[in-house]
């Protein structure tokens, strides 16, 4: 019998080990309810998530009337309209899209953008306590990083930058069915405004990733209008939102272990194979989207039928023992170290380098600026928000200056104001 387990919980959150050991012990597929989606299987090991990943024939992420698997009939047209992306589409629809935002990507040099990245980093660091201690790192650093980084990639106003850590923050904040509807308000507005900005761009160009998509556009790559939106959106949204909360959670574990925290310290050209761990650890995407089952065959075993869904838990695969030694556990040095934290498949994630630069420097502007940082509150006392698929720390409260104590939190009455609020 498959546990029942809650995915939005803290205590799923707090220790997804555990959680997935008593999956998995149901089995590499087992059928489950989740938030949002309904009645689903989800895989639990690596072979499982790995094999529909890459089989895109048998799973798919439409119906054969071209209805996305993880949409409701009760979602409104916009979303639809949002969701007609290249992460929702199989092929020959998928590469169109994908050769597209290729194309742009290799006119941007992203390597080339680290020394920027750094210099970003260390700005926000360096301002991190600017309106008093203890700051609650997910809103004054983490979150904002990544998104200064994406628009500048994108070629967005800096000046715009409010409005994508408000709409940000109202994409975190999805955790049901009411918050959903509520989520329109900020789908809209983010429409209108990304609609604008492709206008400016075809009208007069100008530098970044959408004049870039603007010119394949021109020189005859095939998408549509609505795609166009859908595929800007996607790279602001998936280009901040999971580096997020890599980040942040990235630092919670540093702040939690001195011991990894002074290794990583010691040499930061380790900084990298550090990341390369936390993604698998920290795992912020926790889900893929739905796929449906094309035919009725066996997956590792397990008996599926045509018309079912299908979801990989990709947090169980980067914590399968087949694949990892001590999967549960923390381990900076690991090697190798076989997470499939950006997919696998035709849907790899398209931002992978960018994610692992932005943590990189990221961790090490933080530690580098803040050699004393440490918690505020006790680690108990840290909570996730209840978005389902995404491991995502609402408030994670840091004073600069922990002294001798780093990892331990150093509670005060602010910290716990900054937590209420």
């Amino acid at each position: 019998m498959t546990p029942r387990i809650d995915f939005t919980s803290d205590a799923f959150f707090r220790d997804p080990p555990k959680a997935i050991a008593s999956l998995r012990a149901s089995g590499p597929v087992v059928a489950t309810r989740f938030p949002l989606i309904g009645d689903v299987w989800i895989t639990t090991t690596h072979d499982a998530t790995a094999e529909v990943l890459k089989d895109g024939v048998t799973f798919t992420l439409r119906k054969e009337d071209g209805k996305v698997a993880g949409l409701r009939w009760w979602m409104p047209k916009l979303v639809t309209t949002i969701a007609n992306n290249m992460l929702t589409m199989d092929e020959p629809d998928h590469k169109r899209l994908r050769s597209i935002v290729d194309e742009a990507f290799r006119r941007r040099a992203i390597v080339a953008m680290e020394p920027r990245i750094r210099a970003i980093a260390d700005d926000l660091a360096d301002g991190l306590f600017a309106t008093g201690s203890p700051a609650d790192l997910v809103q004054r650093y983490a979150r904002i990083l990544p998104l200064s980084v994406i628009s500048e990639l994108l070629g967005l106003p800096m000046a715009d930058r409010p409005r994508f850590i408000a709409w940000a923050n109202a994409m975190s904040s999805l955790t049901n069915v009411v918050s959903f509807f509520r989520l329109m308000f900020a789908f809209r507005k983010m429409r209108a405004y990304l609609e604008e900005q492709l206008r400016i761009a075809r009208a007069q160009g100008g530098e970044g990733l959408i004049a870039e998509l603007v010119q394949v556009e021109r020189e005859g790559g095939r998408i549509s209008p609505d795609e166009m939106v859908s595929m800007v959106f996607l790279l602001l949204a998936a280009g901040s939102e999971t580096t997020t909360h890599l980040i942040s959670g990235s630092v919670y574990e540093l702040l939690k272990n001195p011991g990894l925290r002074d290794w990583l310290e010691e040499d930061w050209s380790r900084a990298g194979l550090a990341v390369e761990e936390f993604l698998r650890f920290v795992s912020p995407v926790q889900f893929s989207k739905p796929r449906y089952v094309r035919r009725d065959l066996e997956l590792e075993g397990v008996r599926l039928k045509k018309g079912d869904r299908v979801m990989v838990m990709l947090a169980a695969a980067n914590m399968d023992p087949a694949i990892h030694d001590h999967a549960e556990q923390l381990d900076l040095e690991r090697k190798p170290n076989r997470h499939i934290s950006f997919g696998t498949g035709i849907h790899f994630c398209l931002g992978h380098q960018l994610a692992r630069i932005e943590a990189a420097c990221a961790l090490e502007a933080l530690f580098t600026r803040w050699p004393r940082l440490g918690l505020a509150v006790d680690s108990s006392q840290v909570n996730w928000r209840k978005r389902p698929g995404l491991r995502a720390i609402a408030k994670l409260p840091v004073v600069a200056d922990a002294g001798g104590n780093r990892g331990a939190g150093n509670r005060t009455a602010k910290a716990e104001q900054l937590l209420a609020n």
